[in-house]
């Protein structure tokens, strides 16, 4: 859309890592084959979403901006702090 608004070049910066595991502990993050990081290089991101360019922030900042307190990085790194669930803990969305 962007480039149909005249846009020569598009750059994308991310403000988070490339989530690359379902998260357990309050974000509800899909399956791993439904994150588009999982399993793809940034390049490779980059050109399925037509991007000059693709960023995200590094993993290492996180602890930074969150001034040395700790933080869950699992959905990142798939490190998780205790055992993830073994089925979909997510539920289902009744009316």
């Amino acid at each position: 859309m962007l480039r149909d608004a005249g846009a020569r070049e598009v750059h994308v910066r991310i403000s988070a890592p490339p989530f690359l595991h379902p998260c357990y502990f309050g974000t509800d993050i899909p399956s791993e084959d439904q994150l588009i990081a999982h399993g793809r290089t940034v390049e490779e991101i980059g050109h399925m979403i037509g991007a000059d360019s693709l960023s995200y922030l590094r993993r290492e900042r996180l602890s930074e901006m969150a001034e040395g307190k700790p933080i869950c990085t699992a959905c990142f790194t798939g490190a998780y702090p205790m055992e993830p669930p073994d089925e979909d803990i997510r539920g289902s969305y009744e009316q």
